[in-house]
């Protein structure tokens, strides 16, 4: 029986038409297990991005199949499915509209979704990220790197979606909070059964987030890996034991 929740089969993503057509993403084949967490690591531009935004539904020209719960996942989404798949972006400075208050900004998304209890629902997706309810009153310039990717990470999570989609959430915040959101994540995950797809150029994150990891070049995927051969560099192409050596030769050992 095929244990996968999401599964990407054949997956090719182009830009452009006629002669400036460029394929980015080129037969990419993954799936990830319910309640899991998976990892696409790479250099910039290695197209691990453009994976997401196409599960995201951001991006709905691709070819090849992505699967949910074992049915197709379709180019053109409806409401449900937006309700079932959501995205934490890289940038909690840029995700969040500087003009709304959080209670607007976890307001919206409850309105389209049509749900009930919206301020039961606000105050409990508050707590569950960390903040109290005195948040609500607040604009995104009152808050910190930390405190606004947690709103992020709320409005996110306040229509009790399925599948999390997280593209470098920590990178543009401090060194000092970085732990503190991917520890969050973690637990989230745990306490809600959630499934991650995360996107990173970091090593330690994906290492510390993902049950397992994708190493990506020039739009393939070279080879999947576990945390423990990712730390230990137990791999088998020579691009994956080079980009490990060189993004953080002090924790990795590389054989």
């Amino acid at each position: 029986m095929d244990n996968a929740y999401l599964r990407a089969t054949s997956l090719n993503i182009a830009f452009g038409h006629g002669r400036s057509r460029v394929t980015v993403v080129k037969d990419a084949d993954f799936h990830i297990a319910k309640g899991h967490s998976f990892g696409l690591i790479g250099e910039s531009g290695c197209g691990k991005s453009t994976i997401l935004r196409a599960v995201a539904g951001l991006n709905p020209d691709y070819e090849g199949s992505l699967t949910l719960n074992g049915a197709a996942l379709p180019h053109k989404r409806d409401k449900s499915l937006y309700r079932k798949i959501q995205m934490v972006f890289q940038d909690p400075y840029a995700s969040l509209h500087p003009r709304k208050m959080v209670q607007n900004v976890l307001l919206e998304p409850l309105e389209i979704m049509g749900l009930d209890r919206r301020q039961a629902r606000i105050d409990d997706i508050l707590a569950a990220v960390g903040l109290d309810s005195s948040f609500r009153f607040r604009y995104p310039h009152e808050l910190s790197g930390g405190q606004r990717q947690r709103i992020a990470i709320a409005r996110a999570l306040v229509v009790e979606p399925e599948l999390l989609l997280l593209d470098e959430p920590t990178s543009a915040l401090d060194v000092s909070v970085q732990a503190e959101i991917l520890n969050l994540l973690n637990r989230l995950r745990r306490e809600r059964g959630l499934t991650y797809l995360m996107v990173s150029h970091d090593i330690a994150v994906i290492a510390h987030m993902c049950d397992q990891v994708a190493i990506m070049k020039d739009g393939r995927i070279l080879e999947q890996l576990t945390p423990d051969q990712l730390r230990h560099g137990a791999v088998e192409e020579d691009y994956t034991r080079q980009f490990l050596a060189a993004s953080a030769p002090e924790v990795m050992r590389i054989d």
